[in-house]
């Protein structure tokens, strides 16, 4: 499975219609490796990945992340199945355990998180045929979930993570597994606009504790999270600036260990596919 060193993120291509459909192939023709889709909330993410696999010729389609409160490993098992089937080696499977408030919105109960992705791997592994390890990656962002994307998946698709952070997680993972952070920008080179839309963004994970304790691991301190984050945090959490400034952003994640980077362009209406954004992007990362 061929993901290539660029793909792109975004809630935009979980919609249905033609102008999904046609994105998809045009996010193909600039050169991006893979497509990632948000799966946290549920819902039917494997017609999503269906949608945009049908839509495209050779780009591998992944879910970052299919929450494992919300789907039975039964259902996850037919599903990659189905795409072994019809699509082979282009669908990777994004794994998760979400966090408290999303998993409780839905009627789960969260608790004991890691041991819960270990029991769901298992399942995994047991079914007949089993999803393989090589097939799966993990949402990881600390130490724990780190090891276990190495020690059970192909690697660690961790989210709302810094260049530093790349680099720590790639020392922890070791050479092999892969490594393919999500990293967003936002193509304004006004420093208030671009911080307001980065802010606009950041405001439901700087309330969701597993995001919070990250950033704090990674340096930044209380004050940093409060009032919509410091300028300090945001800008390191989010690159702005012309199409050159957020490409280089993004090469800093792959100098810094990732092995593929899941580019998420955030603009000020997040229900709009960012087409132009997405072609600047490509003009500046892969031409």
């Amino acid at each position: 499975m061929h993901l290539g060193t660029t793909g792109i993120w975004s809630g935009q291509l979980r919609g249905e219609g033609a102008e999904v459909a046609e994105a998809a192939a045009e996010l193909e023709e600039l050169g991006f490796g893979a497509l990632w889709v948000p799966g946290g909330a549920g819902g039917d993410i494997f017609g999503a990945c269906e949608r945009l696999l049908r839509a495209t010729g050779h780009l591998v389609v992944a879910p970052g992340i299919l929450n494992i409160w919300a789907h039975e490993p039964g259902e996850v098992v037919e599903g990659v199945q189905q795409f072994r089937v019809t699509f082979p080696d282009r669908f990777l499977l994004g794994l998760g355990v979400s966090h408290a408030p999303l998993v409780e919105h839905i009627g789960s109960t969260y608790e004991r998180p890691l041991e819960a992705m270990v029991e769901y791997l298992d399942a995994l592994d047991s079914a007949a045929p089993p999803v393989a390890a090589g097939e799966r990656v993990l949402a990881a962002l600390g130490p724990r979930m780190l090891e276990l994307a190495c020690e059970r998946s192909a690697g660690a698709h961790p989210y709302l993570v810094t260049p530093d952070h790349t680099r720590w997680a790639r020392g922890r993972l070791g050479e092999g597994p892969l490594l393919a952070p999500e990293a967003k920008v936002v193509l304004e080179t006004d420093a208030g606009r671009a911080r307001g839309i980065a802010r606009q963004h950041l405001a439901i994970y700087l309330r969701l504790p597993n995001y919070t304790n990250n950033i704090l691991r990674m340096g930044f301190t209380e004050d940093d999270l409060a009032e919509g984050g410091s300028d300090r945090l945001v800008d390191a959490l989010v690159a702005w600036g012309d199409a050159p400034a957020v490409a280089a952003r993004v090469r800093e994640h792959l100098d810094a260990g990732a092995d593929h980077v899941c580019v998420q362009v955030l603009t000020s209406d997040g229900s709009a596919l960012p087409r132009a954004e997405w072609r600047a992007v490509a003009g500046a990362l892969l031409n």
